[in-house]
């Protein structure tokens, strides 16, 4: 098998190495399709570098992919392990939104591409559902090679300073022979020449590599025409959904498909396609059938066999039951498979979208690839301008011309929003007509201009531009409408919450301290992080406070919840604190004086709270804690230990709760760490499990800097997107 040799990411692409471990990778598991994804770094996007054993059409929805969208690889890479998917109806409990645009029978494997300290990317397999239920000892392991050696092959690229960075996924196409005997293939299209029945070969992008004599005069078409075309696009009685998607589910399950279409009052066309890892062969057959009286309002025969036997069966059936095959519509313009489940899935993810810029990235990401256009330009009306808040296709140097357009100006973008109604412009010709002063970016030739509006209001102007000119059939302009509305509501959405998250988040900000009070003798960092992307702003919190001249309180807590009541009474709870300790109370009395307060103002939710006096004259740690993460305590020689502080009940319970304050001797050069849940709590790991390996990296970093021990304890939730709520650290060290 080939590894990953290269010395770096950037080389293994450019190279093929890549491609053969994908392609290594495949072959050892079975699997019929493999994806890789990359993680820039600075980035909050997955993208797709390579892909096999299916077009980049099918792959077009997850060319980017959000680090924490509900897809399997961002799930592995998320969580640092591998995730199984056993079949269609697991894929539709777990991930719907992968089923809505695969509504197909399949398995799937994601696994991260990871070292100790980086997650670098994913691989993504698929297999048809005849392999085991599970992976195998043998296949796991093989996997978990390959993501090891590719991640090897990543941190070399990484630190010789090469960018990860693919520009665009690539196709890796199946091995074939290295040789292949020019007789061999003669012979193999003349016996095609030979059958009686229709015969046309299909690569995995459904363009048609070969057709027989027999085929080309079943479908009334020549092979000139057809070699190099999809069938459904250049056939007008076969443009269908039905074709497309069985094409699709050929391709994706690997099992036969079949359907059946009428192709004159007096004869029915049988279709079967057998799909293998280089390509699909169609087994075209004349089925007779009744008259087109007899046909009227008969239903379309569509069948999906699991074994070619099965398939043969159906055509049996097929032939036997003409009577159940429809003239295919007269409409010559309707909508492909394809771009409905592309439509379900942006729906979908656009549901999902919480802020502006989760929108824009969606936006701009999915519509590039899975709708056609070259260009994309999206637009918010504010304060009487258009704001380009997203693009795609264009250099900065064209958008930057034209953001801030005025709502009354003369131009396209402007007009669609006062009118409500869209513009699709065929050629440049038909642009110069309508708008002669509207700029035209190079290589562009046909452009969709959009109106975004969501309840009868304004919100802004999508633009979609082409290199070729394009008719835009009325099938197409409903859709991109339909989009447009999508678009629309999502973004007003999102406007609100973006609003309502700004205001939690500076109450917040407000409320937390803005520096920590210096002490002599005491050494202290502390870290903030809020909730990760898409969540509300939290109630963590932390303080220091002068209790007496030799006597400081170290103070943690975290409210329950993620809006901007939390925040609230994430003050209330710092003031009462910092009123009680400056009387000179015990840590324990200052918790039970606070609670009785929280009872009195029944905020219905509760707070964890830790507090650790510093007695500098005594040298000692006084602590309690009501219901907070129990304090890390690293000693001079290194020894860690979780301090033992008896759990005393959440504030805001119950009225009369004693909490015991616990005293410990408190050296010079030791380190105190005091943190919040969100350090520790990652899913599907067990909390204890999570807080020992905390106490394994304050341990081993022996630094006296607490600024740099601090980035290292927190660095495993760097990352917004792996967060699922707050953080709050803080590090105090007493100086010898």
């Amino acid at each position: 098998m080939a590894e990953p040799t290269g010395t770096d990411a950037g080389d293994a692409f450019g190279s093929g190495r890549m491609d053969a471990v994908l392609a290594d990778v495949m072959t050892g598991t079975g699997a019929s399709i493999g994806m890789v994804y990359l993680r820039v770094p600075g980035d909050r996007m997955l993208r797709l570098a390579l892909v096999s054993g299916v077009s980049q059409a099918i792959a077009a929805p997850w060319v980017r992919i959000p680090v924490d969208a509900p897809i399997p690889v961002a799930d592995a890479m998320r969580d640092g392990r591998l995730v199984w998917l056993g079949g269609r109806q697991e894929i539709a409990h777990r991930y719907p939104r992968l089923g809505i645009v695969l509504p197909y029978d399949f398995m799937l494997a994601a696994a991260p591409i990871a070292d100790a300290a980086t997650t670098w990317g994913g691989f993504v397999l698929l297999w048809p559902v005849w392999h085991a239920p599970h992976l195998d000892e043998r296949e796991r392991a093989m996997l978990d090679g390959y993501c090891r050696r590719a991640a090897e092959a990543f941190r070399r690229a990484a630190d010789q300073g090469l960018a990860l960075d693919p520009a665009e996924p690539r196709v890796v196409h199946a091995s074939r022979p290295s040789e292949e005997d020019p007789a061999v293939a003669v012979a193999a299209v003349d016996f095609a020449e030979r059958l009686p029945v229709g015969c046309c070969g299909l690569d995995l992008d459904g363009r048609i590599t070969f057709i027989n004599t027999a085929a080309a005069e079943l479908v009334d078409a020549g092979a000139a025409l057809l070699l190099g075309r999809r069938p459904w696009e250049v056939l007008l009685w076969l443009n269908d959904p039905v074709f497309e998607d069985r094409y699709r589910a050929a391709v994706v399950t690997r099992r036969p498909t079949s359907f059946t279409v009428r192709r004159r009052p007096d004869q029915s066309l049988l279709f079967v396609l057998y799909p293998d890892d280089t390509g699909i062969s169609l087994h075209i057959t004349p089925v007779p059938g009744p008259t087109a009286t007899d046909a009227a309002g008969a239903e379309a025969s569509v069948r999906t066999e699991a074994t070619a036997g099965a398939a043969e069966g159906a055509a049996r059936e097929a032939a036997a039951a003409a009577g159940a095959a429809t003239e295919a519509p007269r409409y010559a313009e309707p909508i492909g498979a394809a771009a409905v489940y592309q439509l379900m899935n942006l729906a979908a993810a656009l549901a999902e979208a919480a802020g502006v810029q989760d929108v824009v990235e969606l936006v701009a990401d999915q519509i590039v690839p899975a709708f056609g256009p070259q260009g994309l330009v999206l637009m918010s009306a504010d304060e009487g301008r258009l704001r380009i808040i997203g693009h795609r296709g264009y250099d900065r140097e064209f958008i930057d011309r034209f953001d801030g357009t005025p709502l009354t100006a003369d131009v396209a973008d402007a007009q669609v929003l006062a009118t409500g109604l869209a513009e699709f412009v065929p050629t440049p010709d038909d642009l110069f007509r309508a708008h002669p002063h509207a700029p035209r970016y190079e290589g562009r030739n046909a452009w969709a201009f959009l109106p975004l509006i969501a309840s009868g209001r304004p919100v802004g102007s999508l633009i979609l531009s082409y290199d070729r000119p394009r008719p835009f059939p009325a099938a197409e302009r409903a859709l991109l409408t339909s989009l447009a509305g999508l678009i629309a509501q999502a973004l007003a959405r999102a406007r609100l919450y973006d609003a309502k998250h700004s205001l939690a988040h500076s109450l917040q900000t407000s409320l937390l301290p803005h520096s920590l009070l210096p002490l002599p003798g005491v050494s202290v960092a502390a870290r903030y992080l809020p909730a990760g992307h898409g969540m509300d702003v939290g109630g963590d919190f932390y303080d220091l406070i002068q209790a007496a001249p030799a006597a400081v309180i170290a103070v943690i807590g975290d409210v329950q919840g993620h809006d901007s009541n939390a925040a609230a009474l994430m003050g209330q709870v710092r003031t009462a604190v910092h009123a009680h300790a400056t009387a000179g109370a015990s840590p324990g009395d200052i918790l039970a004086r606070t609670n009785r307060l929280l009872k009195d103002l029944d905020p219905d939710r509760f707070t964890s709270c830790l507090i650790a006096e510093l007695d500098l004259a005594h040298h000692r740690l006084r602590l309690a804690t009501a219901g907070h993460p129990p304090p890390l305590l690293r000693r001079p020689d290194g020894r860690t230990q979780l301090m033992d502080v008896p759990p005393g009940l959440l504030l805001g319970i119950a009225p009369e709760v004693e909490y015991v304050t616990t005293e410990v001797p408190w050296e010079p050069g030791s380190v105190l760490a005091l943190y919040t849940d969100g350090l520790v709590e990652r899913p599907g790991l067990d909390i204890g499990t999570t807080t020992a390996e905390l106490a394994e990296r304050f341990s081993r970093s022996r630094t006296d800097d607490l600024e740099a021990l601090a980035d290292g304890l927190t660095r495993h939730v760097e990352d917004a997107a792996h967060r699922t709520d707050d953080v709050a650290l803080l590090l105090l060290r007493r100086r010898p």
